[in-house]
């Protein structure tokens, strides 16, 4: 009895079942981990969209109040408001992203006017608007770079092997990065 033997077919049966039983294992452990990064991408975008809509709703309260300073400058008013309804109107992220930089580019556009009416750069509303809006473009900013985090780190996993295969099989897809455009980058020119 000391010297049994185990059959050839027995050894290879179990190691099938072993390749199996890892092979599960791992296929729920990757996909379990592909679904969560998923919903991190989802919870961090629905904080880029809380920060967007903050400086939504901040935007009317500081043109009202640069408007009783500045009637003569309509066009940027206009702009703004433009802005304001694309942003409001954007579903994917790319439409988002371009909102957002026609936002940001028509408020700094109104920032410049703001220079031209010493006056107004005193008033206490408009210092304290002023405040909120930087403070929420700082918010903004780092919801971003959550955001885009996020995403790089799912989009890395998503293509590497072999969790590609079932990233394919979830019909999990790369995610948009929150980028903003070459325009947008370059200083605002304002002329009068």
């Amino acid at each position: 009895m000391a010297g049994k033997k185990f059959s050839p077919i027995l050894v290879v049966l179990v190691i099938i079942v072993l390749l199996i039983v890892f092979g599960g294992f791992w296929y729920i452990s990757t996909r379990n981990r592909l679904v969560s990064q998923e919903q991190v991408i989802e919870g961090s975008w629905a904080e880029v969209e809380n920060q967007l809509q903050r400086r939504y709703d901040l935007i009317p309260n500081l043109v009202e109040t640069v408007k009783g300073y500045a009637a003569q400058e309509e066009s940027i008013f206009v702009q703004i408001a433009e802005a304001r309804s694309k942003l409001a109107g954007a579903g994917s992220v790319a439409e988002t992203a371009e909102a957002s930089n026609g936002m940001e580019s028509a408020l700094s556009r109104l920032l410049v006017v703001v220079e031209n009416y010493p006056e107004l750069k005193s008033n206490e509303n408009f210092i304290r608007l002023q405040d909120e809006l930087a403070g929420t473009e700082n918010r903004l900013a780092v919801a971003r770079k959550r955001y885009n985090d996020v995403v790089q780190s799912f989009n890395r996993a998503i293509l590497m092997f072999p969790a590609n295969m079932v990233a394919g099989n979830l019909g999990l897809v790369k995610q948009d990065y929150f980028e903003i455009d070459t325009a947008a980058r370059e200083n605002p020119k304002v002329e009068f």
